[in-house]
């Protein structure tokens, strides 16, 4: 019942063609994925006339713990929020793409999908009135009904149990179940913010008719990271990625519980059932994306770095739109060198502004003032 899967592929399609430009892939593979799981979705939502906006029902979020609502035999819930608004980024990006692709493309495409101009206008419906639930103080809610649930007494367990991480396996011991209370395993609302900047958000919430605030990050932030026992080891990643430019400390507490996540076997037993090779690969995307800022839009590549006192340097090389970037970075400045590529100039960002770099152009940019 995790369908947001679905649109997780199809976030990664799209941002490996932001970082590759590459539209032979886009054209032939992408596009052909990216409608498959638009029409699953356009297949799934429910149309409430009262509200007049679409609904996605019986599905489980991110979260994991919140499988069916208290003392139902049910299974699924209603309106699950990161599924909700990934579905209407999704129906958002479905469009964009359809007009980035050759026509002759897209006609092939609607003919053996099975796709007409009816569909393809109720993706547009969708991309604009997607239903997401909303509490008090704009707290995004993390699906229909979390507000009815309990609050859950961490205190009280942390004094009992010492280790809560596995708070579904200490209440299932009692005959009790997450989904009675205001508790999740990891970051459900919260990957939103992984996934997405300030930016991208206020444009998807804007299209689905609300505002988006930095505000209302920060209080989504503080208000899920009091209910999460982090009951799995990318929990951690996601936290220190969503929390690093509001609480260093913090994250990096929890960057560096990811770290020996696996060494020290932080969830008591699960190393020797093998290696978390996605908390592996996400604690060295913070090292490469969040530490040095690296960021793919669609006009240029920019980097904001922003590193953390206990790393002193980060030297990395990487590959972008078909041209070899090296990039160098301490807390005093910032090294950019051009080194190879498919074209003479590339269009590189650095804090603030875009600049031009010709090939085998090498820049230093003072970073000692931020």
């Amino acid at each position: 019942m995790q369908r947001h899967v679905n649109a997780a592929i199809a976030y990664n399609i799209w941002n490996y063609y932001q970082a590759t430009d590459d539209i032979a892939f886009l054209s032939n593979f992408g596009a052909e994925m990216f409608f498959s799981i638009a029409s699953f979705w356009a297949s799934r939502v429910t149309y409430d006339e009262a509200r007049d906006l679409y609904e996605i029902h019986g599905v489980v979020g991110p979260d994991e713990y919140h499988t069916s609502y208290p003392d139902s035999e049910k299974l699924g819930l209603n309106n699950n929020a990161y599924t909700n608004v990934m579905v209407a980024w999704l129906m958002q990006k479905a469009l964009h793409i359809k007009d980035r692709i050759q026509k002759s493309r897209v006609r092939e495409l609607m003919n053996d999908l099975n796709i007409d101009q009816q569909e393809l206008s109720l993706w547009e419906a969708i991309s604009k009135k997607m239903f997401v639930p909303f509490g008090e103080n704009n707290l995004i809610l993390q699906f229909d009904g979390y507000e009815d649930l309990k609050e859950f007494p961490w205190e009280a367990y942390r004094k009992k149990y010492d280790n809560i991480q596995r708070l579904d396996r200490v209440l299932e011991s009692e005959n009790d179940s997450p989904n009675r209370y205001k508790a999740s395993k990891q970051a459900d609302v919260l990957m939103l913010f992984y996934l997405f900047n300030l930016e991208q958000l206020k444009e998807i919430f804007r299209n689905l008719g609300h505002d988006f605030t930095q505000e209302m990050m920060e209080r989504n932030i503080e208000y899920y990271k009091a209910r999460t026992s982090h009951g799995s080891t990318l929990s951690r990643f996601v936290f220190s990625w969503i929390l690093y430019k509001y609480d260093k400390k913090t994250a990096w507490q929890n960057f560096e519980k990811l770290l020996i996540s696996d060494f020290e076997d932080i969830q008591g037993g699960t190393t020797e059932e093998g290696i978390h090779l996605g908390a592996m690969a996400g604690s060295l995307d913070l090292i490469q994306r969040v530490f040095t800022g690296i960021e793919v839009t669609e006009e240029a590549l920019w980097i904001k770095p922003d590193l953390p006192e206990h790393v002193q340097k980060i030297n990395l090389q990487i590959k972008y739109r078909h041209h070899w970037i090296a990039i160098s970075v301490d807390h005093d400045k910032l090294r950019i060198a051009f080194e190879e590529g498919y074209s003479n100039k590339v269009n590189i960002g650095v804090l603030d502004q875009i600049h031009t770099f010709s090939q085998g152009e090498v820049r230093t940019f003072d970073m000692s003032g931020r």
